[in-house]
């Protein structure tokens, strides 16, 4: 019969394991999700300096001005989309009491 092992066992993170820094997965996601909130903020940041920076450039020919144009609305709907997702988890947080970007680990 084959055994298993178990990986959070063998995984350590500053002189613990997996498993004890990380006793379940609502842990391991209120450490990750405040961190996708910041690196999505720097990519749409991004994102817009370089649509926008197409659009200047590109000013006399409209078919590059033009994706620079959906460069920027798509990063616009992109911040629009990453605020409602961070106020729905807000109002989560209200209704059940449980801290979820607050970890207190």
């Amino acid at each position: 019969m084959a055994t298993g092992f178990n990986l959070g066992d063998k995984l350590s993170f500053q002189g613990a394991t997996a498993d004890s820094a990380y006793p379940n997965t609502g842990t391991l996601i209120d450490n990750i999700l405040p961190n996708i909130y910041v690196a999505a903020g720097i990519i749409i940041f991004f994102m817009i300096i370089l649509g926008g920076f197409m659009i200047i450039s590109n000013s006399n020919n409209p078919d590059k001005a033009a994706d620079g144009n959906k460069i920027v609305t798509s990063a616009i709907i992109g911040l629009v989309v990453l605020f409602a997702s961070y106020w729905i988890i807000q109002i989560i947080q209200v209704i059940t009491g449980v801290d979820i970007l607050n970890s207190t680990l």
